[in-house]
């Protein structure tokens, strides 16, 4: 099944194309609905060379260790590219991607995207400033992961999906826009799931956790002063 013009349109990275270019992409973006969990692709697959992207859903990027720990790496949200060496390297899937609700992915072939870059420069000023973001998140997820306190990246971490996800003002507080579970963010920030509990316990002035993955936001400040706490423990 091929994706839409419109569809295309919700690409960030295609956004500033002509109707007249996303009409010659359209032929060359395949869709593929993937349900909750289903994985859609493996770390190490060998990739067509294709520009992949979500249409619709949320995907979860988790790499595995060689002890066979998994740890997130990051979310994707709709309109957002993936697996960048499938593009522009050697084609070899980086991580393995899953899907955390039914989702709907697009693949565009290289060749056409390529046309399209030369045709419209500021495509491929978009896709330079996505990889120096990815390339500024991992370094920050490495370097947390090695210099810095739990509980900083526990609170760093919130802070990321309250400005990529946004709050609510709801009845009992600001609540933030997606749900995420102790087991979730315990593989986002390399801990057990037991000091996941433990550290959002003591930050229970500043957010609390509700059953369900909800997450309620108390005082910014308070959470801010967590997310600066000094290196290592």
């Amino acid at each position: 099944m091929l994706a839409t013009v419109e569809q295309l349109q919700q690409l960030w990275i295609l956004q500033n194309l002509s109707s007249e270019n996303l009409h010659q992409l359209q032929p060359y973006a395949e869709l593929r609905r993937f349900q909750k969990d289903e994985m859609v692709m493996i770390e190490g697959d060998i990739l067509p060379a294709s520009l992949f992207a979500l249409i619709e859903g949320k995907l979860q990027i988790q790499k595995t260790a060689t002890t066979g720990k998994e740890t997130v790496v990051r979310m994707i949200r709709s309109g957002e590219m993936f697996a960048a060496p499938a593009m522009f390297g050697d084609r070899v899937a980086p991580a393995t991607v899953v899907s955390q609700t039914v989702s709907v992915v697009v693949r565009i072939d290289q060749a056409a995207i390529l046309e399209a870059i030369r045709e419209t420069p500021d495509m491929e000023l978009r896709i330079l400033e996505t990889f120096n973001q990815r390339l500024q998140h991992l370094h920050e997820t490495v370097h947390g992961l090695i210099s810095e306190r739990a509980i900083a990246r526990l609170a760093r971490l919130i802070l990321y999906h309250a400005r990529e996800e946004g709050t609510t003002k709801q009845q009992q507080g600001e609540v933030l826009n997606v749900q995420l579970s102790y087991y979730q963010m315990a593989r986002m920030i390399g801990i057990t799931y037991e000091e996941g509990i433990r550290l959002l316990k003591k930050m229970e002035a500043a957010v609390t956790y509700r059953r369900g993955g909800t997450i309620i936001f108390h005082d910014w400040e308070l959470l801010e002063s967590f997310a600066k706490a000094e290196n290592l423990e």
